[in-house]
């Protein structure tokens, strides 16, 4: 709470016209008059640019959205921009296998283990780059900079379209490598990263209703979904399919990283969380022919991907599979057994839009589907009974708001533009021009 202005100017020179009319309509208000004078229309207060108070506007309560943060200040923190300034990381080294899976995340779900915490946050902004490079055409901008770029992957589609309605290849994700010799230390291994992002095309979305099982790979029981493995398997006109790809660099670097120790981690979204299981369970398959390191995925919003066979098969192989669900999300239910007798795979971590104090509780199907909605409850996340939202969660609201601004309490838009935040959506639009 701000305590004194005494240290501001009374009147800021930029606001003293509109000052003099609120004063002068005060005193109407207070002193009569001989003759009936209408009050001068009040324009809106801008805040003080030093202490960057809200505008002074009158309101309606609303029951529904007056929650607000604890504090002005903590406000203010939520409405920053925190990415280039992300918490500290402890040391993890002596648990990594822990957090990465070995035991299943027993005791590490609920509630919910400060590390596991950062290591799901961290591995959802590497998705977010993806996306990011993908709609901007850029070269991923990795949001961890003591990791390396080492191979773009790219999806085919089998369904054969006129080339100016869709491209069959499409960028999906990338392949990087910690090469921080400091961050190596404090992970306690040099991690591999697959990242994959989710459907963008419209190739991809028809390939999405292929919901037919077919056989996975050399597979005969296993099967997966016939969209999911078309993206998978396919290979493009000038380049390999997504499966030859990783296969082909994750042998590469275990090769030259063998005297080290190692892990996987494949992270991916919706489509890119689906795929995700699909490289694991290969890249685990391979591990006749080359040791691999421990592997490990982290989703976020997934589609069952295969039957009960093909679920058993994963298990089997040891991969490990931490499958973030949140309640409201549509995407998590399909396809649905009666499809085929689909199956989700893994240990499920469960988070609830309708208990964000900043989301509206009747969210819809988009929000509740959306990346950056799962990063925020995945750092709201409280765990125990109704899995409360944690009061001290820190994970900046500005990208939530420019991605799901109709979504948000309109409490924390307002006070987003009150903050001089410039909202800009998610393909980089600023507010002003998508208001046209």
């Amino acid at each position: 709470m701000i305590q004194s202005l005494s240290s501001a100017p009374l009147v800021s020179p930029a606001i003293a016209p509109a000052t003099r009319t609120h004063l002068s309509n005060l005193e109407r208000l207070l002193r009569p008059y001989p003759e009936s004078q209408p009050l001068q229309p009040a324009p809106r207060i801008r805040p003080l640019p030093t202490l960057r108070i809200p505008p002074l506007l009158i309101s309606q309560p609303n029951t529904e959205e007056n929650v607000s943060p604890r504090s002005l200040s903590h406000l203010r923190q939520l409405l920053s921009d925190t990415s280039q300034h992300p918490s500290p990381r402890t040391n993890i080294a002596p648990r990594w296998r822990d957090l990465h899976g070995c035991s299943d995340w027993t005791g590490l779900v609920d509630p919910l283990d400060r590390d596991l915490r950062r290591e799901l946050l961290r591995y959802g902004d590497f998705i977010h780059s993806a996306y990011h490079a993908f709609f901007h055409s850029t070269a991923p901008k990795l949001p961890d900079r003591s990791y390396r770029l080492t191979r773009h992957l790219f999806a085919t589609s089998s369904i054969r379209l006129p080339s100016w309605t869709s491209p069959s290849s499409s960028w999906i994700g990338f392949v990087a490598v910690c090469n921080n010799e400091r961050e190596i230390r404090r992970m306690g291994r040099r991690d591999i990263v697959i990242v994959l992002r989710g459907t963008a095309t419209a190739l991809e979305w028809a390939e999405n209703l292929r919901v037919n099982l077919v056989p996975h790979l050399d597979a005969s029981q296993a099967k997966v979904e016939c969209g999911f493995q078309s993206l998978y398997t396919t290979p493009g006109a000038s380049m390999p399919s997504l499966s030859s790809a990783v296969t082909e660099e994750i042998r590469r670097l275990v090769e030259f990283y063998k005297n080290e120790e190692l892990s996987i981690t494949v992270t991916g979204h919706s489509l890119g969380a689906a795929l995700a299981i699909l490289v694991a369970d290969e890249l685990n398959g391979a591990a006749v022919e080359t040791s691999m390191p421990p592997i490990a995925v982290y989703s976020f919003g997934g589609p069952r991907v295969g039957n009960r066979a093909f679920a058993e098969r994963v298990d089997e192989r040891g991969t490990k599979v931490l499958r973030v669900v949140n309640a409201h999300d549509l995407v998590t239910r399909v396809p649905t057994w009666i499809c085929g007798g689909y199956e989700h795979v893994g240990k499920e971590l469960r988070v609830d839009s309708k208990v964000s104090p900043f989301l509206k509780p009747d969210a819809n199907p988009a929000c509740c589907h959306d990346l950056e909605a799962y990063l925020h409850l995945v750092d709201g996340l409280g765990g125990g009974d109704g899995c409360q939202f944690r009061p001290n969660a820190k994970r900046s609201l500005v990208r939530l708001i420019s991605q799901q601004r109709g979504n948000v309490k309109k409490l924390y838009v307002n006070n987003a533009r009150a903050l001089g935040l410039e909202l800009v959506d998610e393909v980089g639009l600023p507010e002003a021009a998508m208001l046209r």
